[in-house]
């Protein structure tokens, strides 16, 4: 009788109880409706029908006690249906645990959603069989905004955080290169002076040898009409094996003059591939820097890789060479990486309205699709540990934005990758 007579007073207004004047059940009544938690109570069952509702309901949700009540599925029916399963999942652990708490949104009667912090409680009779639930509801929205700025803030310090360790990175990597650059053009001039004079001087004693060997025919010939002087010569012939060594000493000539050659190449690669000093954006043509740059990385792929080139006809470009040749490097190196055996390694390039593209394609394992979307991260790396920064693509990424162009990737597990990028003749931030 008591119960019925507290739920029929749930649905009156709430209104101040004079303490001195109130009796125990309306100041109790008091207190209920004036606290900021909403006190419900719902059946031991399966369904959680509300049986009581305290007023204050109404000035938190908007709903009156008595519509609430009178819906057996009320509760359930506004909990957002993003949340309901996770409660709905755990909710029987109320009868053996004896008490639970979830933070969900609840719909409120102007269709909006408000976190609400719900603690839920069995209560037992005498004999320890279920009761009923008693529940509090109380209003966290402001709590949950302040948590959601708190985890967006932290998420942007990350991100800025991450930004700053990428350029940080970026510079170091600038600087490592320009030093490159530097020590590059230092070795290209110390190297092309012995190289020059020992050129002129292999281009000499080509022909040295050449007179030489005239000489020697000449002597032959002339020695001709003397049987003794012949036998004497041919007998010196043989032990000198001179078919041998006019043979050989031709070859090791050409070898020597193919060899400096390889190193004046070197030489120039190194100084096409630095371009020390370089702040300025200048003409280039692409095909050259590729050609240097395969120049550089020679022995990353002469023993994995075969080279094949399809070079279209590209208009000069202005860009940062350098920078572009550090992107061609990492791409050709990666490229070499990617082959697990002897492979190919594609190089294609084109140009069409304004823009040129120069692809690096291989023949290798591929790039697992969770990773496509990755791999311009700073510091992502699918290589083992020890072996890459994973800093090559991003730096990448970041040469070819500043130009105002585009890399794009393709790739197939086990059959290989491209790499395209994508470049306007004419940047617009030049």
């Amino acid at each position: 009788m008591q119960f019925e007579e507290f739920d029929s007073l749930s649905t009156a207004s709430a209104r101040p109880a004079p303490a001195s004047a109130a009796s125990p059940l309306v100041r109790l009544q008091y207190l209920v409706d004036n606290t900021p938690a909403i006190i419900y109570c719902t059946v031991p069952s399966g369904d959680f029908k509300m049986t009581f509702v305290s007023n204050n309901a109404y000035n938190v949700l908007g709903y009156r006690p008595e519509q609430m009540v009178a819906d057996p599925n009320f509760w359930f029916d506004h909990i957002h249906p993003e949340d309901a399963p996770q409660i709905f999942s755990s909710l029987a652990l109320v009868f053996t645990e004896g008490q639970r708490a979830y933070e969900y949104r609840f719909r409120i009667h102007d269709g909006s959603y408000l976190w609400m912090h719900d603690t839920l409680r069995l209560i037992r009779d005498e004999h320890g069989a279920p009761l009923e639930v008693i529940g509090s509801l109380t209003d966290i929205t402001v709590r949950k905004r302040m948590e959601e700025a708190l985890q967006a803030k932290g998420e942007e310090q990350q991100q800025l955080i991450a930004q700053l360790r990428s350029a940080h990175e970026q510079l170091l990597q600038s600087e490592k290169m320009a030093s490159i650059g530097q020590l590059a053009a230092g070795i290209a001039h110390e190297i092309n002076n012995p190289v020059g004079f020992v050129n002129s001087n292999m281009g000499s004693l080509k022909n040295y040898v050449g007179t030489l060997l005239g000489v020697i025919e000449q002597y032959e010939q002339a020695a001709a009409p003397h049987p003794a002087l012949t036998a004497q010569l041919a007998q010196l012939r043989r032990q000198a094996d001179l078919e041998f060594l006019k043979e050989d000493v031709t070859d090791l000539v050409r070898e020597s003059m193919d060899g400096l050659k390889r190193v004046k190449d070197i030489v120039q690669a190194l100084k096409d591939f630095s371009h020390v000093g370089e702040t300025e954006w200048q003409v280039a043509d692409l095909h050259q820097g590729l050609d240097s740059t395969l120049n550089i990385v020679s022995n990353e792929i002469k023993y994995k890789a075969r080279v094949d080139k399809h070079y279209g006809v590209l208009p000069p470009v202005t860009c940062l060479a350098s920078q572009l040749n550090q992107v061609f490097m990492n791409l050709l190196v990666n490229a070499a990486h990617a082959l697990q055996a002897q492979g190919v390694i594609t190089l294609r390039t084109g140009a069409a309205d304004g823009w040129v593209w120069v692809e690096v394609g291989d023949n290798g394992v591929g790039i697992a699709p969770e990773n496509l979307n990755r791999i311009f991260e700073p510091f992502f790396t699918t290589k083992p540990v020890g072996s890459g920064t994973g800093l090559g693509l991003s730096l990448s990424y970041g040469i070819v934005h500043r130009h105002g162009g585009r890399i794009e990737v393709a790739s197939v597990l086990g059959q290989g990758t491209r790499f395209t990028v994508h470049l306007p003749v004419q940047p617009p931030g030049a």
